[in-house]
Order: structure tokens, then C-alpha cells, then sequence
């Protein structure tokens, strides 16, 4: 059995949701399906998310909303429209939208319930459609399903009974069709994951199923070994595992959220990605083990901006005991995450999203001061983070070595290095100002001999 994913650019319009359910009606193994909200048409259009979170604002600030609630509507009125189905529908969605915007005095849930609605309204017209097309499919909203979440606004985190109440589903003989994003707290609220969720409810619902494989469609074919956008016809990857895709996505891969792979990581579900509008393509699976091709032992590089790094500098900083715990425990105590620790006998840089960071690196540096009294403090902002991944890695011999010589020749200047420990990664720290030219450069140097 299948469980599939589609995107917001899979369910964009009432075109794109006759192709998602042609998917589904000539492929009988897919019993569940899990959407997104709907995306973008064409490149100037706005996502109905970005619709409803611009509704919230005018509702929060005092702003007449009749304006922005009409453009929401507009969007689900095309699509009933373009699919021919029931119209009661609209008024259906325009009732539950009004009701949230009366009912919900708390602009944090107020904004949750609003967002909510563009995944759950895509999955009930999409559930209405394929019945009406000869599929039977049932709607589930989160709650009937059991997807039961912590209380955060906007941070949803799984509650693993969950996992239970979903597999309580597998007698269904219908398509079950739920939407994305979001799930129920014990306090009937509800709370959405962190923007990109729909990936993250897919992978829940195809682990509650028990599916044997779960297909992620989106608008492209296949994971690229660099981002299409920077690189020139880039090498598709037929196959890699999870943590090579992990590694992909937290540095800036944009195909896959983060989070979404971990319910499958823990009992192994294999993940396709599927194009949509291109279906018979067969796409990239994401497996727990792959089997290693010698010849490509560096399977993509990605590159994320938007980094800072705080560097100390404490002669003899390697004898000092509980060095290293003190200056974690100030990261700790600013709430702040630390990504990487590129480190050297007598110094160390902690490396942070500039977004985590926020306004707190003079506090930090403050503290770092006061508890270790080290010799220097330096703040370096407007970083990029260049990361070579893949498990081929391990048994290659000069590859760290390629990636410097490229950058060299490059003119792009190293801020430091970092490998990490299973050696399957390797992080290369650039200014901002010099990441595609640094990403271009190393892609050549790994990837110009293979077809």
C-alpha cells in the first residue's frame, strides 16, 4: 500500500487536481493521500497560505478583511468551479473561515485555525472530486484521524498515540484523503508544524499505515545533486538514504522539509519523489541503505546562507576543564541552537543562524567574556555554509582536498572547515557574497565527468 504526498504546486488548480486524481485512479495501490494547500499558478501569483496569513494581519490590526477573505475564496471558488463539483462547498469554506475569525479571541491560535484551512479545504474537494469520478475516497480531517499534536502554536509536535489511531484506518475501503500542516492539541486546539509541515503529515500518515512506500509529488522529477537554480542541468540522483537527504535539506535544498523524514527514518519506509505532471517518470527513492557507486562518491552539495560565527580565542583553552560545556551552556541559557564546532587546541567557533541569533551575539559575547575571560571574542556575520555530502565519502581518499583546490582557484576564501565525525559530510564556511561562485566551482570539480 502507498501513501502520497502532493504538494501546493500539484494542487495549484482545478488542472492540477484533475492530474493529482488521475494519479490516484490509475494507480490502485495508493489507499491515502495527505495535501498541501494550494500554490502558485505562475510565478507572480501568491500561495493561498501566504492569502490567509495576510488575512490574519488585517484582522489582528483592525484592517477590513472582506478584501483578502474574497481572495481566498476566489481561489477555491476556480477550482469547484474547473471540477464540477459541489458549490455548496464555498459556502462551507467562507462559514468555517468567519467562524474562526469571530470565535478565536488568541491571535496565535486565530492564525493556526486560519492557515489550517488551506490544506483542509484542498483535501475535501479533492475527496469530493475523485468520489464523484468513480474513486470512492473519504475525507478525514486531522482529528478524526487521530493526529494528535502538542499544545505550541505554530510548533506542532506528534503525540505517538497517534500512530495507533491512524493505523486504525487500514480498513478503509475508500481513499482516504487528509489534509497537511497541521494537527489537534487535547485541548481542541488546533495547531499547525512548522511552515513545510504537509511533508511531516505525509510521513506521519504513511508510518501510521504501515505503507510500504511513500510518494512525495511535487513539481520536479527528481532530487538534484545541486539546485537547479544555481547550477546548469545538474545531475539527477536516482538514489540515496535518508541521511544524505537530511544533510541536503537542512543546508538548503528546498524540495524536502527537514523533519519530514524522520517518522519514516525510525522503521524504514522508502520515499519516492514524483513529478505530477510527469508521473510515468520513475524519480529519486530515499532508502535507510543504499548501495555505494564508486565512481560518485560525493552524491550532491548544497549551500545555505544566513550564518554567524562567534569565534574564541583562549591560549592553553584545551587543558581547561569543562571549557567546552561552559560556552555551550551560554548558547543554551540566550536559547540559541547551535549548527556547528569547527575547533583547534586553543580556539573555537560556534556557528548559528543568523535567525536564532537574532539581536543576542553582543549578550553572548558579554557572557563569554565575563564566565571564561577568554583572550579574544570575534563576531563574523553574513556567512554561507557550503556542504559536500555523501556516504561514498567514508572510502574516498583526497576529496576534502578537490573541494579546497576549487575554492582556491576560485579566489573564494575558506572561513573554516568543518567534517563530520561518520564522514559523509563536509562543511566549507564562504562570505554570502561568495557562495555561488563557490557552489559553481566545487560542483565542477566533482561532478564535470559524469553524464
Amino acid at each position: 500500500m502507498k501513501v502520497a504526498k502532493f504538494g501546493g504546486s500539484s494542487l495549484s488548480s482545478s488542472t492540477q487536481l484533475k492530474k493529482v486524481s488521475n494519479i490516484i485512479q490509475n494507480d490502485s495501490d495508493i489507499g491515502a493521500v495527505v495535501v498541501s494547500a494550494p500554490g502558485k499558478r505562475f510565478e507572480e501569483d501568491i500561495k493561498v497560505t501566504d492569502l490567509l496569513i495576510a488575512l490574519h494581519a488585517n484582522k489582528i490590526t483592525g484592517l477590513p478583511y472582506n478584501e483578502a477573505l474574497d481572495a481566498i475564496l476566489s481561489r477555491y471558488e476556480e477550482i469547484i468551479t474547473g471540477l464540477e463539483i459541489d458549490f455548496d462547498l464555498l459556502d462551507k469554506f467562507r462559514k468555517t473561515i468567519l467562524s474562526y475569525l469571530e470565535n478565536i479571541t488568541d491571535n496565535d491560535r486565530l492564525l493556526d485555525a486560519l492557515k489550517s484551512c488551506g490544506e483542509d479545504f484542498n483535501a475535501q474537494m479533492l475527496a469530493k472530486y475523485l468520489s464523484q469520478e468513480g474513486t470512492p475516497a473519504k475525507y478525514y480531517s486531522p482529528e478524526e484521524a487521530g493526529i494528535y499534536v502538542t499544545d505550541e502554536a505554530s510548533n506542532a509536535k506528534l503525540l505517538d498515540e497517534s500512530y495507533d489511531n491512524i493505523s486504525k484506518l487500514k480498513s478503509t475501503e475508500e481513499v482516504i484523503v487528509i489534509p497537511g500542516f497541521f494537527g489537534m492539541s487535547k485541548n481542541g486546539n488546533i495547531v499547525t508544524f512548522p511552515r513545510g509541515g504537509s511533508d511531516i503529515s505525509g510521513a506521519i500518515v504513511a508510518r501510521g499505515l504501515d505503507a510500504e512506500i511513500y510518494e512525495n509529488y511535487t513539481d520536479q522529477s527528481h532530487i538534484y545533486s545541486a539546485h537547479p537554480g544555481f547550477i546548469d542541468n545538474p545531475h539527477a540522483i536516482e538514489e540515496l538514504t535518508y541521511r544524505e537527504m537530511r544533510e541536503l535539506s537542512y543546508s538548503g535544498f528546498g524540495i524536502f522539509h527537514d523533519e519530514a523524514l524522520e517518522p519514516l527514518y525510525q522503521v524504514k519506509i522508502p520515499v519516492m519523489i514524483k513529478n505530477t505532471n510527469a508521473p510515468e517518470i520513475e524519480g529519486t527513492k530515499i532508502v535507510s541503505k543504499r548501495e555505494l557507486i564508486k565512481d560518485i562518491p560525493v552524491i550532491g552539495i548544497s549551500c545555505d546562507v544566513g550564518f554567524t560565527a562567534i569565534s574564541v580565542k583562549d591560549y592553553l583553552m584545551n587543558r581547561q576543564v569543562g571549557y567546552m560545556r561552559k560556552l555551550l551552556q551560554i548558547f543554551e541559557n540566550h536559547r540559541v541552537s547551535v549548527e556547528h564546532m569547527p575547533s583547534g587546541i586553543d580556539n573555537i567557533s560556534i556557528i548559528v543562524r543568523n535567525k536564532n541569533l537574532e539581536d543576542k551575539a553582543e549578550l553572548i559575547t558579554e557572557d563569554i567574556n565575563d564566565q571564561l575571560e577568554p583572550e579574544k571574542v570575534e563576531t563574523e556575520g553574513d556567512l554561507a555554509l557550503l556542504v559536500i555530502v555523501g556516504e561514498g565519502m567514508e572510502y574516498t581518499v583526497g576529496l576534502a582536498n578537490k573541494a579546497t583546490k576549487a575554492l582556491t582557484e576560485n579566489d573564494v576564501n575558506i572561513r573554516m572547515m568543518n567534517q563530520g565525525a561518520s564522514e559523509s559530510s563536509m562543511v566549507f564556511a564562504v562570505k554570502m557574497s561568495e557562495y555561488d561562485k563557490a557552489l559553481n566551482a566545487v560542483y565542477k570539480e566533482y561532478f564535470r565527468n559524469i553524464d
